[in-house]
């Protein structure tokens, strides 16, 4: 049988010299026709990388690659794009991409199958019943402006999978949805695959993803590294001899610093090769001072109000209530979660806020100015003094390093946490290795992590960040958590996070739950 995908020793380098950076090292692995795989591995693993190779958006710098019997190598540019049009669906996890905002829900869903010269009656019929899975049928006319961003999310899912391609390769499909809506989505693209005999392989962080899985592979440092089936032992797969153990099971060992090796038939043991502690030595470390605690910002002074606040959007067709007289208050000292379905309103609750939107109705207060009632230059002067905003898409700019944005958005504001520097919030937020590295050189997760450097770096009285984990494996989604919860304790920021993370709901101070009502 002839594997769907079949990856041999795949290599894939950005830049060169000092400046490289290797995204696949040595990558193998095959999935096999019909298979539904979940690619799992932290953020800058390789995983997305992976993902454009196969869909020829990418080309291997070393290695061999063949998808549906197919060597996407030996194809140029035009057969590439044709190859992919009829047989892939690809979803990117910067799904506006799929979005055109001159096309409504409906058209964008049908898209490839008009550019594909399908029937358009089976055609109207197929988006129908795909907008109706995803609980859209009755935003069918909508543009993606006057969506959520789960719900845009939903939409692009639809258009990646109405030509019912024999192949789809997914990129975090439910970083921003609820858990109901991930759950919904998840079932549609297996129902997709199963009813057409696709293949599937999916990038997630989600623990849920596995769900729909046949195997679970896990990547690390640009290479397979474990395998297995959902509910079964992982086992560690072997890449030319190199193989990494599980971050956990090194750290209950001790975290030996080199291992002896002992084989025998088939078996390889593992065992602590450095010296044993000696007792009579006094432990220098522990015999240390302890740091002093940072100090606790006293909370109670109120940051921001929103006041009987309702917020609607209008279009030719209908009126859409998100926010209806909603009261709140955010304090400085406090970490609070917005949370709530797909469509309550979080983003827009953050964007009002920040007074990049206003409110059909009520009254908002920021650091005891009423930015409702300001021009737009005063609310930018406001943003500029006392709010700090991380989106969904970092707004990174892609051709200057990582630490080029973080001091260029410095510059701008004019505002820099005294005591800090743009290289001190990158090593902050895990990226003391990756500073000098173009941003279009980062995986997604990596550059979610630079744009909340950036935030943390310049003085603000109000963090705004929204779904800053949605990108983030577990490891870097606890280190986010914990980076905001210091700014609120420490810093005395009333931090604002809107977000779908059990990690960052459990981390909070205070919660607020939006229902659309």
């Amino acid at each position: 049988m002839t594997p769907a995908i079949a990856v041999r020793e795949a290599y894939r380098v950005f830049g060169s010299g000092n400046r490289a950076a290797v995204a696949l090292q040595g990558l193998t692995m095959t999935v096999d026709p019909g298979e539904i795989v979940v690619l799992l591995g932290p953020s800058g693993s390789g995983k997305t990388t992976l993902l454009r190779a196969l869909s020829g958006f990418e080309r291997l710098s070393a290695g061999r690659l063949r998808v549906l019997g197919t060597d996407l190598s030996g194809l140029g540019a035009r057969a590439t794009a044709s190859f992919r049009a009829r047989n892939l669906g690809f979803l990117d996890q910067h799904y506006l991409r799929a979005l055109s905002p001159d096309l409504s829900c409906r058209e964008t869903v049908g898209l490839q199958l008009g550019l594909l010269g399908r029937d358009r009656a089976q055609s109207g019929r197929i988006v129908a019943e795909l907008l109706e899975r995803v609980g859209l049928r009755d935003r069918a006319d909508a543009r993606p402006r006057e969506l959520s961003g789960g719900e845009q999310q939903r939409i692009a899912v639809c258009a990646a999978v109405a030509h019912r391609p024999r192949l789809l390769l997914v990129d975090e499909p439910a970083g921003e949805l609820d858990a109901e809506n991930a759950a919904i989505v998840y079932r549609l693209l297996r129902e997709v695959a199963q009813d057409v005999g696709a293949t599937m392989l999916v990038v997630s962080h989600d623990p849920a993803a596995a769900s729909i899985a046949d195997r679970r592979v896990h990547i690390r440092d640009g290479r397979v590294v474990a395998e297995g089936a959902p509910g079964d032992e992982l086992l560690l797969v072997p890449s030319r001899g190199w193989v990494r153990l599980p971050h956990d099971l090194v750290e209950r060992v001790g975290r030996p610093r080199r291992l002896r090796v002992r084989g025998r038939r088939a078996e390889i043991a593992l065992s602590s090769a450095d010296p044993p502690a000696v007792d009579e030595l006094p432990d220098t470390e522990s015999c240390a001072a302890e740091p002093s605690p940072l100090p606790t910002v006293p909370k109670g002074l109120v940051v921001a109000e929103l006041r009987a606040v309702t917020k609607a959007y209008r279009s030719d067709r209908d009126e859409r209530v998100v926010l209806a007289g909603l009261e709140c208050a955010f304090e400085e000292g406090l970490l609070t979660a917005v949370y709530g379905r797909s469509g309550t309103g979080k983003t827009t609750l953050l964007h009002v806020l920040a007074g990049l939107e206003l409110p059909t109705a009520g009254e908002v207060f920021v650091a005891g100015r009423r930015i409702d009632e300001a021009t737009r230059s005063e609310r930018a002067e406001i943003r500029r003094q006392h709010i700090a905003l991380v989106t969904q898409e970092p707004g990174l700019v892609p051709y200057l390093s990582a630490l080029e944005n973080v001091e260029l958005t410095l510059q701008l504001r004019k505002s820099q946490r005294p005591g800090s520097s743009a290289r001190e919030a990158l090593v902050e937020v895990g990226l003391e290795d990756r500073t000098h590295e173009r941003a279009s050189r980062l995986s997604a997760g990596e550059r979610q992590r630079v744009a909340i450097a950036r935030a943390l770096a310049c003085t603000a009285r109000l963090l705004l960040v929204d779904e800053p984990t949605a990108r983030l494996d577990d490891e870097n989604a606890r280190l986010v958590g914990e980076l905001f919860a210091r700014a609120a304790h420490h810093r005395g920021l009333a931090v604002v996070c809107a977000t779908h993370d059990e990690v960052l709901i459990e981390m909070a101070d205070t919660t607020l739950e939006l229902d659309g009502s």
